[in-house]
């Protein structure tokens, strides 16, 4: 199979090690967690030990943990490097968490902003895979693009805790989670941007509660929690009172370009099967490669790829340099979103009723995407972002 979304030009020496480290985290995703998929996808006993299975080849082909911190027991690969290697470990939804990188944004969060003790409590354990973690913003009937509406309160008490009461939703991972980071009024009146903080909240704890799965167009994964009364340390209060906007906006950024990476990753999946689709499937008129409405597929594809790419590196760059990257992760994430439902649509045009069927991720792929356009802030909410954000400059 040769790969047309992605012509890598020759690369210098020193660039060698970047190529054969992509090269083998393709060939684990590829040869080992793809085929282990509806195992993952099922859940239950046989998806967990699956899972574990996974993670310990991973270590043991010193795979695990690219992105995490050395000091942690990662191995330290800076973003403008791991940004190469996330494209192909995200081209399964499970890649991430088969490979030790899914807990990327809450070591990156806790290390900069965790009280001391708890970094010393989690974040090696975080890393080893031993303990997982998940994020918990969005509310039932609040509306996400404005957390300043946030109705989870979090009380301090005399002796320092936190009384936390509140619901959220669409949380990513929470009926396995051992921690989960709480979006919380701690202070304030309703819409009040200074009254926010994050609150690190061990799922243990009496008064926490999974109330039901949520399904996303069929597919599980999301959560739906509650808290009450739930007591958490003092110490876990991550940052200063009153700055979870600021932490949040800092993960998001990041979050939402490596999103954006493993949409690439699953786009050009979809990409090259409906090219071998292509190719292989013949009628009484020959391939359907011969067939030009289909070679227009396969063009546009290419071109959403090939467009996508640089906008989503860029924001790479910039965030790897410390720059302000809130223009091009706004670009990044809707262009990212739209090519990933625009390839895999074509893709399962090409299959015809395969494509719909269980028999190929297409299905999955295309439900990636659809949800993609909502996931991080819908699609509206960066379009009027970034288009403000370009008029107040020529106001300047």
């Amino acid at each position: 199979m040769e790969s047309q979304g992605h012509v890598q030009a020759d690369v210098p020496e020193h660039a060698a090690g970047a190529a054969e480290l992509r090269a083998r985290v393709t060939h684990f995703v590829r040869g080992r967690v793809m085929p282990c998929e509806p195992v993952l996808d099922a859940g239950g006993p046989a998806a967990a030990a699956a899972m574990r299975d996974l993670r310990d080849r991973a270590k043991e082909e010193g795979l695990w943990a690219l992105p995490l911190p050395a000091e942690l027991g990662g191995q330290g690969l800076p973003l403008s490097q791991y940004a190469q290697v996330a494209e192909v470990e995200g081209a399964s939804d499970h890649g991430p968490a088969a490979l030790g990188s899914s807990p990327l944004l809450d070591v990156t969060m806790l290390r900069r902003h965790g009280d001391a003790r708890v970094r010393d409590l989690y974040l090696k354990q975080v890393t080893a895979g031993e303990l997982r973690t998940c994020y918990a913003m969005t509310e039932p009937d609040v509306p996400g693009t404005d957390p300043r509406m946030t109705g989870t309160r979090a009380t301090q008490e005399t002796d320092g805790t936190w009384t936390v009461t509140g619901r959220k939703w669409f949380t990513s991972g929470a009926a396995d989670a051992d921690l989960v980071t709480v979006l919380a009024r701690t202070a304030g009146a309703p819409a009040d941007r200074g009254g926010l903080s994050l609150l690190l909240v061990p799922t243990d704890s009496p008064g926490f509660r999974v109330v039901r799965e949520l399904p996303v167009l069929g597919t599980g994964g999301q959560w739906e929690i509650e808290l009450d009364r739930v007591t958490v340390p003092a110490d876990h209060l991550i940052g200063e009172q009153g700055q979870a906007l600021t932490i949040a906006g800092e993960r998001l950024q990041l979050g939402r370009t490596l999103r954006c990476l493993r949409w690439l990753g699953q786009a050009q999946r979809a990409f090259d099967l409906m090219c071998e689709r292509a190719n292989a499937r013949v009628g009484s008129r020959g391939p359907l490669a011969g067939h030009q409405l289909v070679q227009q597929h396969i063009f546009e594809s290419l071109l959403a790829l090939r467009t996508t790419r640089p906008l989503v590196h860029e924001a790479v760059s910039r965030i790897d340099a410390g720059l302000d990257a809130r223009t091009e992760v706004g670009l990044s994430k809707v262009a990212a979103a739209r090519m990933l439902q625009q390839v895999a649509d074509a893709a399962i045009q090409i299959h015809g009723s395969a494509g719909l069927g269980p028999d190929t991720p297409l299905p999955a792929l295309f439900r990636t995407g659809r949800a993609a356009r909502i996931l991080d802030g819908p699609d509206e909410l960066h379009i009027t972002s970034v288009a403000r954000r370009v008029l107040r400059g020529y106001q300047d």
